[in-house]
C-alpha cells in the first residue's frame, strides 16, 4: 500500500485552509476530530484506494487559519457547506471522526443535500443520559492519548502519532488545535442539545461506528445517535476505543467500504 496524495492551500470565504487530497474514484470527505488532522494515516490510504479523499483542516487547526466568525459548531458547518461548494463536494460520501461526526451531523441537518452517504465514528454532539463524556479540557494530552484506545499495543500506528517528544514547533500548533476545540465545544460541552430533534431531518443512509470500550464518549451515545436518526444502523467494534479508524484500521476499512459502496 503506497501513500500517493497531495498537501495544498485552498482558500473559502477569505480563509486558507490546509487540505491533504489523494485517491482516485467518486469523492470521499473525512472530517477529523477535536485533537486535529492526524493527516494520511492507514486508513485513510486504504479509503484512498477506492476514492479521492479529501481531507481538510478546519479553521483554527494546524496549517489552516483562524477566521474570527467561526464560534461554534453551527458556524462550522456553515463554513464547511461553502467548502463543499467550492470543491464540487456537494452531495459526497462524507466520514466524521469524534467532534468531526458531530461536524458531519450538523451539516446534515443543515443542508439536506450534503452527502449522499454519511458515517458517524463515535461522535459527539449528543448528550449522553446516564454517562457523560470525558472533560477533555481539564486533562493533559498524554491522558487522552491513553484514554482514546482500549489497548495501545494493537494500534499499528502508535509509535508514529504518538512515539515522538513534540517538537516546539508541534506542541505550539497542538496548543492552537485545543484552543479552538475549546471555542468550538465548551459551552455546551461538547453536544447541541438542538440536535436530537433536528437529525429526524437526515434522511440518507447513515452508519453509526463505535468503540464498545469509547472511554471518552459512551456507547450509549451511539443508540442515541441511531435512535434519533431515521433508519440509521449501529455497528460496534469489540475490544476497541474511541478510535476504531486508528486502532482497527483494517477492520475499519473493511465495514467502511463496505457501507460506501454502491
Amino acid at each position: 500500500m503506497t501513500a500517493n496524495f497531495a498537501e495544498v492551500s485552498v482558500q473559502v470565504g477569505g480563509t486558507k485552509i490546509q487540505l491533504f487530497k489523494g485517491g482516485s474514484g467518486e469523492p470521499l470527505l473525512l472530517l477529523h476530530g477535536s485533537g486535529g488532522n492526524r493527516g494520511w494515516l492507514r486508513y485513510v490510504q486504504s479509503l484512498a484506494d477506492k476514492y479521492t479523499v479529501y481531507l481538510p483542516t478546519h479553521p483554527g487547526f494546524g496549517a489552516s487559519e483562524r477566521p474570527d466568525w467561526i464560534r461554534n459548531m453551527q458556524d462550522l458547518a456553515c463554513f464547511y457547506t461553502w467548502f463543499q461548494e467550492e470543491q464540487g463536494l456537494e452531495g459526497a460520501r462524507c466520514i466524521g471522526f469524534s467532534m468531526g461526526g458531530w461536524l458531519a451531523a450538523e451539516m446534515a441537518v443543515m443542508c439536506q443535500h450534503s452527502f449522499s452517504k454519511l458515517m458517524l465514528v463515535d461522535p459527539v454532539g449528543i448528550k449522553p443520559q446516564s454517562g457523560e463524556i470525558t472533560d477533555i479540557f481539564l486533562i493533559a494530552p498524554a491522558q487522552i492519548a491513553e484514554l482514546s484506545f482500549h489497548d495501545a499495543k494493537q494500534v499499528p500506528e502508535y509509535d508514529e502519532i504518538y512515539g515522538q517528544t513534540p517538537t516546539a514547533e508541534q506542541a505550539a500548533l497542538a496548543e492552537r488545535d485545543r484552543e479552538m476545540a475549546v471555542r468550538l465545544c465548551w459551552k455546551p460541552y461538547m453536544h447541541d442539545p438542538r440536535l436530537p430533534t433536528l437529525l429526524a431531518r437526515v434522511r440518507l443512509p447513515t452508519r453509526i461506528v463505535w468503540g464498545r470500550e469509547d472511554r471518552l464518549v459512551p456507547a450509549e451515545c451511539g443508540q442515541l445517535y441511531q435512535k434519533a436518526i431515521p433508519g440509521s444502523d449501529l455497528v460496534i467494534f469489540e475490544s476497541c476505543g474511541h478510535s476504531p479508524q486508528i486502532e482497527k484500521p483494517e477492520e475499519f476499512a473493511q465495514i467502511a467500504l463496505e457501507f460506501l459502496g454502491p
